[in-house]
């Protein structure tokens, strides 16, 4: 079953190797600590510590017995309930005017013999309260245990004077006070009088109370005679209806007829009308309507009508007729007209009485509804004033107990416990200042590992360099070099682990790198690689040599060509000269076979050649295309090794004629951002990336690394060969 790490899981492999990459740094800051702690303990001289104890009381009995102003005068209170009093009088102790007058009386100085300050009396000075209790705990530390003593005694004592004259002085504040207040609450007491005078009178107000229940009684009383008279009116309305239905003529038309019956030209005119009409019904039953009689007849009566319209003008709104109706009547129906006209009139008084009441009543209402407002201002006023009174009163009263309490002698504090030595010094343990100089030491040298690890970008494992890249990791080469002193690795010489050592770790890491790359595409025919790196000292040369080697000691026939022009490193590896070699065979096309060495069985090696002025026009030219091309079939293998990606192009040009492309990484050389910088370019560029080759990797540092189990089985050989094999060269 595979282990399963969750985030919460503490890497302890992780923090341990982050301390072992940074622990000289992380020594000496515990070393400096440590030596700090032993100096300081060394050097620290006994101390002792005097106490005196001071009770304070919430008030002062002697002044409460004959004033209450007395009471408040050096009374203990704190602002809010969070606050305690005896914090407030603990930094009255510490002010500046009670230390300097205890330095002043004992005429304290420091080692220098100059007076001590304020500030270091501080220093040694500690205030305490005790818990449950009204007591404060005055303490004082010196070498001088006889001086310590002498400073707190004096220092109560101090600050009982000061208490006691800071409290005359507040009843004398107090006496001004009351004396400045007194004139200006006596003006506002007077014109809080007249305000409330002067608003009773503005509204004519005696008793607002009685007022608003008159009022109320008034419109109560209103009610009920609106009432009254709307059950009379619906008794004339009535009435009226059922004379109108009698007479057949409304109130308004008999009121109308009234007005235009008492005019004598009217009624000549209705006499005369009424007569024509007469002798027309006569002329027309004895003659036709075209007899000159009748027509004159109906002329007259025409004219009549017009006249009486005219004489009636706007006092009847009905027709002529209604007027003739009305006085062919009897006395009887004049006798309702009569009365109709009556009630008519009853009744419009009674609707105009009705009006007034509800008019009263709004007034009413209005003069109700401005009482709650006068007695709103009334009420504020009568405040202002009751306020006024008071605090009037108030100053009077206090001005006399206040006159008293300056006069006596207050205070709040007393000294229950003399200052007392402590028997044995109260200075800071040697073996405790020493344990807790370690302990900080390591506190602080773990804290300085964090932060060279956090300002430190390099990558450092295998493990690292993987989580950073997606690439296969095809290789692990253990660094063959002695640990070094240093935590970062520094490049060594390239080396031929796999001809001067074959049967160290580092040869079988090689072999084991080389059959991962076997396996890597088993159905693609892999035979020019390219082999770079990000960075120079990365040691992308040493892993070609020995890849081509190791690669011929498996049979295959190999050609290792330095492609690395600015900087070639394979002629020194295989200890060959550099005279002729690829420029020559390119640029100046020398025959290859004057270039190419036969340096062990099966492998050959083609140095850089002379220097050219211009590589990576050499290299990306038709002419190396074609040359790569041409040796293609007589080699099973073709390892290029070439130059650092992110210093040239050469590599990315090299990559294009090759089959695949391997890169070189060493932890502890480069950095995070070199290393994504590369994966940035290789991917950018398509390049076919065949894997990844973590070199000079330090097993140490390496906690899951198979080489801690490796190392029981390979030994170095003692016997490294320090030539290279007699082989016949050979002219390819």
């Amino acid at each position: 079953m595979n282990y399963q790490k969750h985030p919460e899981d503490i890497d302890f492999q992780k923090y341990w190797l982050i301390f072992k990459f940074h622990w000289r740094p992380s020594i000496l800051v515990f070393a400096i600590t440590v030596i700090a702690a032993l100096i300081t303990a060394l050097s620290k001289e006994e101390i002792f510590q005097a106490s005196g104890k001071v009770k304070f009381k919430k008030s002062n009995t002697s002044s409460a017995l004959v004033t209450e102003v007395g009471e408040k005068i050096g009374q203990l209170e704190a602002l809010n309930f969070q606050n305690n009093p005896l914090d407030t009088e603990a930094e009255v102790i510490r002010s500046y005017e009670v230390v300097s007058q205890t330095i002043k009386e004992l005429n304290l100085s420091d080692d220098d013999n100059e007076p001590l300050t304020y500030q270091d009396f501080l220093k040694a000075l500690d205030l305490k309260n005790i818990p449950g209790t009204d007591v404060l705990l005055v303490s004082y530390k010196s070498s001088d245990p006889q001086e310590a003593k002498q400073i707190v005694d004096q220092l109560m004592a101090a600050y009982l004077e000061n208490n006691v004259l800071f409290n005359r002085v507040e009843a004398a504040a107090a006496r001004k006070f009351i004396n400045e207040q007194l004139p200006k609450t006596e003006q506002a007491l007077l014109e809080a009088e007249a305000n409330l005078r002067s608003f009773k009178e503005k509204y004519n107000i005696v008793n607002l109370t009685t007022e608003s229940e008159l009022k109320v009684s008034q419109i109560s009383e209103l009610n009920n005679t609106i009432k009254q008279k709307q059950a009379l009116l619906e008794r004339l309305s009535s009435r009226i209806v059922n004379l109108e239905s009698k007479l057949g003529f409304s109130a308004e038309a008999v009121i109308a007829l009234n007005d235009v019956s008492d005019s004598e030209a009217i009624q000549l005119t209705i006499t005369q009308l009424q007569e024509v009409k007469n002798r027309l019904a006569k002329e027309q039953s004895r003659f036709s309507n075209q007899n000159p009689v009748v027509i004159n007849l109906e002329e007259e009566k025409a004219s009549l009508e017009a006249l009486l319209r005219k004489q009636i003008g706007t006092h009847l709104s009905q027709q002529t007729r209604l007027l003739e109706k009305f006085f062919q009547t009897g006395d009887i129906q004049k006798n309702l007209a009569e009365q109709l006209v009556n009630t008519e009139v009853e009744r419009q008084e009674v609707v105009k009485e009705i009006a007034s009441l509800k008019q009263n009543i709004a007034e009413y209402r209005e003069k109700t509804s401005k009482i709650p407002e006068f007695e709103q201002i009334q009420r504020d006023l009568q405040r202002k004033l009751d306020a006024a009174q008071s605090a009037y009163q108030a100053l009077l009263n206090n001005l006399q107990q206040v006159l008293i309490a300056e006069n006596q002698n207050v205070g709040n504090a007393q000294i229950i416990n003399s200052a007392i030595v402590s028997e044995y010094p109260v200075s800071t343990s040697k073996k405790l200042i020493l344990a807790m100089g370690i302990a900080l030491g390591g506190i602080l040298s773990v804290i300085t590992a964090f932060i060279l690890e956090i300002r430190d970008c390099s990558v450092k494992t295998s493990k690292e360099l993987k989580n950073l890249l997606d690439f296969t990791m095809l290789g692990i080469i253990p660094s063959s070099q002695k640990k070094a002193l240093l935590p970062r690795v520094e490049w060594v010489a390239p080396e031929r682990q796999i001809i001067d050592a074959p049967k160290s770790i580092t040869a079988e890491a090689y072999k084991m790198f080389q059959a991962n790359l076997k396996f890597l595409c088993p159905d693609k025919n892999i035979k020019v690689v390219a082999v770079t790196s990000s960075l120079p000292k990365e040691g992308k040369s040493t892993v070609s040599a020995n890849l081509a080697a190791v690669l011929a000691q498996q049979g295959n026939k190999v050609l290792l060509i330095d492609a690395h022009l600015h900087s070639p490193q394979q002629h020194h590896i295989w200890e060959l000269t550099n005279q002729v070699g690829l420029s020559n065979v390119i640029f100046t096309r020398d025959k290859l076979s004057n270039a190419i060495k036969l340096v062990t069985s099966n492998l050959s090696v083609l140095p850089s050649g002379i220097d050219h002025p211009n590589p990576l026009s050499l290299l990306e030219s038709k002419q190396m295309d074609l040359f790569i091309e041409s040796i293609k079939e007589d080699y099973d293998y073709i390892i290029i090794d070439t130059p650092p990606l992110l210093l040239f192009a050469d590599a990315l040009i090299l990559s294009k004629i090759a089959d695949g492309v391997l890169l070189v990484a060493r932890p502890g050389v480069i950095n995070r951002e070199n290393v994504k910088a590369a994966e940035e370019l290789l991917q950018k560029y398509n390049q076919n990336v065949l894997g990844l080759v973590a070199n000079g990797v330090i097993v140490e540092n390496e906690p899951d690394s198979y080489f801690h189990y490796a190392k029981s089985y390979y030994q170095d050989d003692s016997k490294t060969v320090k030539s290279l094999p007699e082989v016949k060269e050979t002219r390819q």
